[in-house]
């Protein structure tokens, strides 16, 4: 067992490796367009050449790395348009699920999301990206969960995956961790009110300062 990397050959090793994998292409440890070997993870992890196949295709369904015949895996780079695309479904696909939440909110939802709410900040405050990440993802599905179609809550947690990349560069700004933040506060507090188009269009407004920061370093000037 490599003790540094919490790791077995047990049969799970594989994604315990797609988890590091992950967080290293979230926070930018390896860059868009980045090649994944099955040598170089039988180099960092004490893991079957099968575990490091098993991991690969696990980060392929999650639609952060991109497998090609006879070329390998890389981590998922998008372009322009790619991004605009991506952006354009998440608006209506968030912006149908906050329509079809009920509102005024269940108490139970609230307290749920509220709890989550302190904990992205106390993450943010310690510099947990990790936690960070996970807190914001837990908010989002916990929050549009409300609106009863587990199909639709599935394809948001679909391309919130696609979006890693663009979201990823606004992990480490902090001014866009409290605007984030903010947001969050808001949606509490109109899921308690009655204006579900005002709770859609915060929803929507939400997603714009990641895509905006990603197309102005792709596509500068």
């Amino acid at each position: 067992m490599d003790v540094a990397d919490g790791l077995s050959r047990d049969g799970h090793d594989d994604l315990a490796i797609a988890r590091a994998l992950e967080e290293d292409i979230i926070f930018g440890r390896l860059a868009p367009g980045s090649r994944l070997t099955e040598d170089s993870l039988l180099a960092r992890f004490a893991v079957t050449r099968h575990g490091a196949r098993q991991a690969l295709a696990q980060l392929e369904t999650m639609g952060i790395v991109i497998r090609e015949r006879n070329k390998g895996a890389t981590v998922r780079s998008l372009s322009p348009q790619q991004v605009r695309e991506i952006y354009d479904v998440r608006e209506l696909l968030q912006r149908q699920a906050a329509l079809w939440i009920p509102l005024p909110a269940p108490a139970e939802l609230i307290e749920r999301l509220s709890a989550i709410h302190l904990d992205h900040g106390r993450c943010i405050a310690q510099r947990n990206l990790r936690g960070v990440h996970e807190a914001n993802d837990r908010f989002h599905l916990t929050m549009f969960a409300a609106c009863g179609n587990a199909q639709l809550v599935q394809t948001i947690e679909h391309y919130m995956r696609l979006s890693l990349p663009v979201r990823a560069h606004s992990m480490a700004d902090s001014e866009a961790l409290k605007v984030s933040h903010e947001h969050h506060r808001l949606m509490i507090e109109m899921l308690k009110g009655r204006d579900s188009w005002v709770l859609a269009q915060l929803c929507v407004d939400h997603l714009q300062p990641s895509k905006r920061h990603y197309l102005s370093l792709i596509q500068p000037g």
